[in-house]
């Protein structure tokens, strides 16, 4: 049986928590509630510290919003269902790559599609990363071959890269695009950190917050601040100024 999915509230008001805590407990088991929270500066250090797999989240709270919890976070690996009675935030939402945008009073229709569409995605990552973690720890035959290959969820499922193949990968919130040399773009639900744990030792290389790139793709560097790395594809992908000397140092002999 799998594992429940563990699940935190975040709204300013107490009976619209109460309304999805209830809604939850009744119709769908396979989730738990880890807590709630009023506020961001609670939500913040709920989140950091409870590490849910899903978020229920406000976009109004108190003066400040729920977007401003999601820049804030340094734990990013869960999915988000915003639930608000202002329609207008829809599309900002989704730029945070949001499961659904729910207005209050919450449909329950509205409700159970949402959560399906997150579970199916919390789920399809941990199925990834214990293939990963198959791939890595696995006899050397005849699983051995898998071992230059990755497995990347998507909403159709795991798709199985190789890692020369990949140029580079962009995070886009708690997503992460990856670029490929036949000039294919995969999106997948994993975040940019989750590959770079998964790409470490494999010549990539953490460039900035939003780019990891594979330093066999590298076809110039450009002098600057940080400097710029020229890709294969010819994407010019800036280096952090405090990354610069640790990537220099890479290509000394």
């Amino acid at each position: 049986m799998d594992q429940p999915i563990n699940v935190f509230i975040v709204d300013d008001e107490y009976q619209s928590r109460l309304v999805i805590v209830k809604m939850l407990a009744r119709y769908f088991t396979d989730l738990q509630l880890l807590g709630q929270a009023g506020s961001v500066s609670e939500a913040i250090e709920g989140i950091n510290t409870l590490q849910p797999q899903l978020i229920f989240l406000d976009v109004k709270l108190s003066g400040e919003s729920g977007f401003d919890v999601l820049d804030r976070l340094s734990y990013t690996s869960f999915e988000t269902i915003f639930t608000t009675g202002h329609e207008e935030y829809a599309v900002k939402a989704f730029r945070y790559s949001a499961v659904d945008y729910l207005v209050k009073p919450i449909d329950f229709v509205e409700l159970e599609r949402a959560v399906q569409k997150a579970v199916r995605r919390i789920r399809l990552r941990l199925f990834s990363e214990a293939c990963q973690f198959g791939m890595q720890q696995g006899p050397a035959t005849p699983g051995q071959k898998l071992m230059n290959k990755i497995a990347v969820p998507t909403t159709e499922g795991l798709l199985f890269i190789g890692v020369g193949d990949i140029i580079y990968c962009q995070g886009q919130g708690n997503y992460t695009e990856i670029f490929l040399t036949n000039g294919q773009k995969i999106t997948s639900s994993n975040t940019l950190k989750s590959y770079e744990e998964m790409l470490t030792g494999r010549d990539f290389f953490r460039a900035h917050k939003s780019f990891l790139i594979n330093l066999q793709h590298i076809e110039m560097y450009l002098r600057g601040e940080g400097g710029t790395a020229v890709m294969s594809n010819g994407r010019e992908i800036e280096i952090a100024r405090r990354n610069k000397a640790s990537f220099l140092n890479l290509f000394k002999g």
